[in-house]
């Protein structure tokens, strides 16, 4: 049976190298693998995140499902998090993550990410906010994590969500999100992919950016 036809979103080529670990076994000998597949809400991130574990056999993880029901009553009422709402929340995906991680399992994790900082509590864990005492060992080791930003224009996105259904982000929120997006960049182990593509033709992307390190 033909499966059923998904949206399609255009996209483009990536912008900034990766490099991922290959000395443990794992996905096609490349070592266990994690990604974020990151951006502003209505970027496709839970599209493009849940399309490519699905074609990979991997674990799919939609950060808003772990958003408290205070965060999200807070979004459904046009009020933006602020750190505070969001550090807790974060470290909760770190968690999520490092058990995957110690498990040996391949996950993709849709996350908006918008700061630097959110990324590094991903990687980090609770130890990325302790800057009070920078001279105690980490507890775990750093996460290697591939962050896939979907990149996109305000009017482009602004028009898909639009046509959203059922999502607690209002429109409204849109500019604050762009207001505290930081775009990764290398050194952050990223690849950028814009919205000129197709589904099939980002996901095959990232998959490359994936396999061929």
């Amino acid at each position: 049976m033909t499966p059923p036809r998904q949206e399609e979103v255009p996209w483009a080529r990536p912008s900034c190298s990766s490099r991922l670990p290959r000395e443990r076994g794992g996905a096609v000998g490349l070592g266990m693998v994690l990604v974020v597949v990151m951006g502003v809400s209505g970027a496709g991130k839970t599209t493009v995140g849940s399309r490519l574990a699905a074609k990979l056999g991997w674990k799919f993880y939609d950060a808003d499902d772990y958003h408290s029901p205070e965060n999200k009553k807070k979004m459904a009422e046009g009020i933006a998090l602020n750190d505070e709402d969001r550090i807790p929340w974060l470290c909760a995906l770190h968690d999520i993550l490092r058990r995957e991680h110690l498990s040996r399992q391949d996950a993709v994790l849709a996350c908006s990410a918008l700061k630097k900082m959110y990324r590094h509590i991903l990687v980090s864990g609770a130890s990325a906010i302790e800057s009070s005492h920078p001279e105690q060992p980490r507890e775990n080791p750093a996460l290697q994590i591939l962050f896939v930003h979907l990149d996109g224009s305000v009017d482009t996105i602004a028009g898909r969500l639009e046509k959203r259904r059922g999502h607690f982000m209002p429109p409204e929120l849109l500019k604050s999100q762009f207001d505290t997006l930081e775009p990764p960049r290398t050194p952050e182990n990223c690849i950028t992919v814009s919205l000129e593509k197709s589904l099939p033709e980002v996901v095959l992307e990232i998959e490359h950016a994936i396999f061929s390190g």
